[in-house]
């Protein structure tokens, strides 16, 4: 329980006498329910992977003519960063290097993750607003 601080003479001091208010509770970020992988239709996405830097825009200028490295992953909206980074080491081996840094749309990830270089492995698709049918270069 918080205690008042009080003037000589009992009365309590104003609010602005007080100090600053406490900070009100953080919220927890919404958490999106897990999705059943058995009932639920995944999605496709489509990465495409590119070492020291990204694609631009004129490359996807016309359908069908998209960059040759693309990896296709049917994942779930419940998917991690994570899971996704190491769906794409299986297929890219430029991934797996050591350096290897995972850019999505909605975040990054390091090949070998540690407590220096945190990134958003742990985030789910859901939690990052990531929306079916965005296109992010």
């Amino acid at each position: 329980m918080a205690e008042v601080q009080r003037r000589p003479g009992g009365r309590p001091l104003p609010q602005s006498a007080r100090g600053p208010p406490p900070p009100p509770a953080a919220k927890p970020a919404p958490r999106f329910e897990p999705v059943d992988r058995e009932k639920t239709c995944p999605l496709l996405l489509r990465v495409f992977t590119k070492v020291g830097g990204h694609h631009t825009d004129g490359e996807f200028a016309v359908r069908g003519k998209e960059p040759k490295d693309e990896v296709q992953i049917y994942t779930w909206m419940d998917a991690t960063l994570r899971e996704l980074t190491d769906l794409v080491k299986e297929v890219a081996p430029e991934a797996r290097r050591r350096d290897a840094i995972s850019v999505l749309c909605v975040g990054r990830t390091f090949s070998y993750p540690n407590g220096r270089r945190p990134d958003s492995g742990s985030k789910a698709l859901s939690d990052l607003s990531f929306q079916v049918g965005t296109t992010c270069y």
